[in-house]
Formats: C-alpha cells, structure tokens, sequence
C-alpha cells in the first residue's frame, strides 16, 4: 500500500514518506547507531522527526500555490527534535549563537516570539535574556512588534527574531522598531519563510478567509510569502546591513551532523 502511495505523490512528498518510514525503523531500532546530534538538548539523535504529515494534508486540500520544495530553509524530512522538539531552523540559530555570544562581556538579547531556544540561551552566563510575544503568557513582556515603547532606543545588543515578520500587517513599520532598539554594532537572527519561486514579495490585504490565508501564504496566520530579493531589499529599507551564512560558512559535515538543509540560509543584520 506504501508503494502505492508513493508512486502517485510528487517527488518531494515521496522524500517526505519515505524518511517517515527510515525515522519509524531507526526510532525503534535499540541497535541502530545515533547519526545525529541536537545542539539545544545536547543529545545524540537517532533520527530527526519529519514535518508534520496534516501540514502536507491542508496544503493539499486547499490546493496552495506555492511549493514547499522551493522554500529556502526547512529540512521536511529531519524537521524537529524527538527529544526536545527544536526544529531545523531552531537548530542552526544555536550554531550560530554558539559561535558568537560573548564569554566575558555582558550582552542583552532580545528574544521575540521565543521558542525552544530560551533555556539554551539563558545557559550563557554573560547573557541578560528578555522575551517578548503579543500572546503568549510565559514572557517577559507582552509587545506588539511595530510599537514595542517600553524598550529605549538601542537597548538591546542582540535580538532575535524567527518567522514573525510573515504575521504583521505593518513589516516595514516592525522593521524599523527592530532598528530602533538595536545597538550601534548589534546584530539580530532575522528570518522569514522565503519562497525561491517568487521574484518579488507577494502579499494581498484583502485575503483574510483562514482556508485562502493557507492557499496564498502557507498558514492561515500569514498575510504574505517573501521573495529572496524582496525580503533583502525591505530589511535593507530601514537602515539595517544584511549578510546571508550558508553551508559554506557551517560546514557540510555540521549541516548533515545537525539534520539542516544543504540549502539553508541564515539571515544576519547588523546596525
């Protein structure tokens, strides 16, 4: 029946079920030999989770128009941790933060909308960590990004901030926010689903239906897709500097260690 199946999916699916199939027997196999590693739990990982399979259902019933085999960084086959649920992208922020938080000099770090990373980074001993979400309870402040008044001006030396942007009616207005907390010298992990398709940013007000929401932007809670260029030339428009740190910088071996996407990019802006 699997066989079936899969001869009838398009190709990226099929990589999708079987890596499924691969992480079900190496999963509960005692025997089978740890080939990865989680550096947020700090854990050898037998295999890494793939995508959730009702993601791929909704998309499909909602026939979207975009294809999840051209967005730049997401590994749908080692998609998040069993142990502690980081997924890729959560992963490659921590290799990088590993590689340039301070030892000695005091930081503090703003994380927005914060996920598996929190306890990771509260680990640094020279870190001050503040959080900072419009909904969720267990943060330090609750904040809408395009108005975040009690932060003073370059407050915060590092900020960290993971697929908000596709959320915010108002990016340009959340981007200039993020240039106004931010040091002189301060840099932020700035990333956004980027669809390699899309020569410009695709966005359209007047969608609001959930189900159409899921069609043109992925998730019902997005109100766009960025574009490569797109997403670059916007950061850029409010004053920040942008550089882009790909597998050439990681490393393959550190990529494949990791379960990230040789096609990965992790978007750096400094002030």
């Amino acid at each position: 029946m699997i066989d079936i199946i899969i001869k009838r999916t398009p190709a990226f699916i099929k990589k999708y079920i079987k890596g499924q199939i691969k992480n079900y027997k190496a999963r509960t196999n005692p025997n089978y030999p740890p080939k990865y590693f989680c550096p947020i739990c700090m854990q050898d990982i037998l295999e890494f989770k793939g995508l959730d399979r009702s993601l791929f259902e909704k998309w499909f019933e909602v026939r979207a128009i975009f294809s999840i085999s051209q967005l730049e960084t997401i590994n749908i086959s080692k998609y998040s941790c069993p142990n502690c649920g980081a997924n890729d992208r959560d992963r490659l922020y921590a290799l990088y933060l590993k590689k340039m938080l301070p030892k000695e000099d005091k930081i503090k770090l703003l994380d927005i909308a914060p996920t598996h990373l929190q306890n990771y980074i509260k680990a640094f001993p020279n870190v001050i960590y503040r959080s900072m979400d419009l909904y969720k309870e267990n943060v330090d402040d609750k904040l809408d990004i395009t108005d975040m008044n009690i932060y003073k001006d370059e407050q915060f030396d590092v900020f960290i901030c993971s697929h908000v942007l596709e959320h915010v009616n108002d990016d340009v207005k959340a981007l200039k926010e993020l240039f106004r907390i931010l040091k002189k010298d301060g840099w932020g992990i700035l990333m956004v689903p980027v669809h390699l398709d899309l020569n410009e940013i695709y966005e359209n007000p007047t969608i609001t239906d959930p189900d159409e929401r899921w069609k043109h932007f992925g998730q019902n809670d997005h109100v766009r897709m960025y574009s490569k260029e797109g997403f670059i030339e916007r950061v850029k428009s409010v004053g920040f500097n942008i550089s882009q740190y790909n597998i050439e910088y990681f490393g393959e071996d550190v990529f494949e260690k990791n379960g990230i996407h040789k096609y990965s990019v992790l978007y750096i802006v400094t002030k």
